[in-house]
Order: C-alpha cells, then structure tokens, then sequence
C-alpha cells in the first residue's frame, strides 16, 4: 500500500512537471530563466499563472472523480459504477446551465455556486430515498431517473434558451475543461475534496462490511444507515465540488479505482485514496495530452476523457459479464 501510494505520489510529479513545462509556447533558455528569475516577466505569468493554476485543478478535479468513484462502488457493490451513476453529475450540469443562461456567469463565482447547489440538492434527495430504501438496486434505479430528468431539463434549457451565445456557453461548459483556471478555482475544489476524504474515511468501515455482503453487513454491528449517508456525503460532495470547477468529465471515476483495486486486494477500504491519487494522475496526464494534440482548436477535456475512456468501460463490462457468467 505505501509502495503503491509513493509510485503515484511520484508519477503525479512528473506529469505536474511536465504539464507546467509542456505547452503550446516552447521555451529557450533564457526564457526558461527569466520565468524563475523574475516573477512579473512573461515566461513566469504563463508557467505560474497559466500552466500551473491548470494542473492543480486537473489535479484536484481528478481527484475528486477518482474518489467519488471509489465510493460510488463500494456503497453499490458494482464495478461499473461512477460519480454519475446516481444522477449528482447531472443534477449538478443543470444547476450550472441555469446560472450561464440566466446571465449569472457575469458574476464571480455564481456557475460554481450553483453547481454546488444542484449537486447538494441530488444529495439531499438521494439520502432521503437510501433511508427509507436500502436496496443498492434501487438507489442505482432511483440515480438513473435523477440524471434523466436532469439530462432532459438541461436539454429544454438549450431548446428554450433565447441567445445562441448562452446556448454555446453552456455547450462549452458541459463538455468539461480546464482550460483558464485560475488558482482561485483551485481553493473552491481543495477543501471540498478534503472534506470528502474525510468523509469517505470515516465511510471505509461500511464499505468494507458491504463487500461481504447485505445481510452480514446488516450484523455486523456497524452503524450502517451512519456510514451509508456518510459515503453518499462524500460521493456528492466530491462530484459535485468537480463539476463545479471543470464541467462534466466523465470515465475518471469510472477507470481510477479499477487501475488500483488489485494492487490494495479488491478492499473498499484501502482502494480509496490510490482511487483519488489515481484519477488525479489520470486527469493530469490527459489535460496534457489534449493541449499536445495537433489540432486546429484545442480539444475539451471532457471530449478526450471520453474518447479514451469508452473503450476502457466496455473492456471493463465485458469482463464483469464473464465473471457473472462464471
């Protein structure tokens, strides 16, 4: 586990290196100087103040997915499931599609805020529904309806939205970026990730139990309901503090814990901070790869992770489906 946890911790300091030293604008020498020499020279605004302030919120942005996913699949017992299974992501998106087309985005802050708020509200709802329904079944069941109300309000707000330029603002957002972060988002999604870390700790008991089944979980002694509202707590608040910052970026929280689970043992438990390390790396690397790539406009974030995670979810389903079968 701690060997596990170095290796991460140094392959996320290479690529932090490499996505602030990596870029569009290549180098010489004595720009290269003239950024750590001087701090108001050009070199040093786009390293420091570009570059940098990016790769944090990949970071954190990664993060937050990868240990929401973690959660997500150990309090559902499926290996397929994600940040958005139970609809936060959605929820989420729709909060933060009013507030661009309201014009609210003039204000600083205001697309975060109420992103956050949609996502508690999925929250509050989702913990209403798991106190009175303990089935992972239907909670899945209860998420799918969530995030399809939530699809189809935010696909009302592009069909009534009166300016094609909100409409395209809001398409923007949706397709998850990280492009232009400054440090200030940084600070709104670091705490929140922190919170939700704490929360999936103090979680990692139930999780454990769950992996053995419903009914010894159930007599086990443990504060069940308790630990259940507490990874719902940091599933949402991870997902949501993500969605907030960067949009919807999907397959992180999907892939990160399932690069990790067979090196902690498959437990619940321990697979969630090289969860969070995981899709924090995964999402560096791949903001990365999406400025490298030669194209006319730079690609989306949430496009990229998309495209390379698609096939990973079918590889994954595929081999769930030969387990079920066995």
């Amino acid at each position: 586990m701690n060997r596990l946890l170095w290796v991460l911790g140094l392959l996320i300091i290479a690529a932090a290196v490499a996505g602030i030293g990596l870029g569009e604008s290549v180098f010489q020498a004595g720009q290269w100087q003239a950024a750590f020499a001087n701090p108001t020279s050009g070199p040093a605004e786009v390293l420091w103040q570009v570059r940098a302030p990016r790769v944090a919120t990949a970071l954190m942005v990664g993060a937050a997915l990868g240990l929401a996913g973690a959660v997500m699949q150990g309090l559902l017992r499926n290996p397929l499931a994600d940040p958005g299974v139970l609809g936060v992501s959605a929820v989420a998106a729709l909060g933060a599609a009013l507030a661009i087309v309201a014009g609210a985005g003039a204000f600083p802050g205001a697309v975060e805020t109420t992103a956050l708020v949609g996502a508690g509200l999925a929250g509050g709802l989702l913990i209403l529904f798991s106190a009175r329904v303990r089935s992972p079944e239907a909670l899945i069941l209860f998420g799918v309806a969530l995030s399809s109300f939530a699809g189809a309000a935010t696909a009302l707000i592009f069909n009534l939205s009166p300016s094609p330029i909100a409409t395209a603002e809001v398409m923007s957002w949706l397709l998850g970026s990280v492009q232009n972060r400054s440090w200030i988002d940084v600070a709104w999604v670091t705490p929140a990730v922190v919170m939700s870390a704490v929360l999936a700790a103090m979680a990692a008991p139930g999780l454990r139990m769950l992996s053995l089944g419903e009914e010894t979980a159930r007599t086990s002694g443990l504060p069940m309901a308790r630990l259940r509202l507490l990874a719902l707590l940091a599933a949402a608040l991870a997902t949501g503090a993500a969605v907030a910052v960067a949009g919807v970026i999907g397959f992180v929280g999907l892939a990160a814990p399932h690069l990790v689970r067979t090196l902690v043992r498959g437990d619940p438990g321990r697979v969630l901070l090289p969860s969070a390390l995981a899709g924090g790396l995964m999402l560096v690397v791949a903001d990365l790869l999406a400025r490298m790539t030669p194209t006319d406009q730079e690609l989306k974030l949430g496009v990229f992770t998309a495209l390379v995670g698609a096939p990973l979810f079918a590889l994954i389903a595929w081999r769930a489906a030969r387990e079920w079968r066995l």
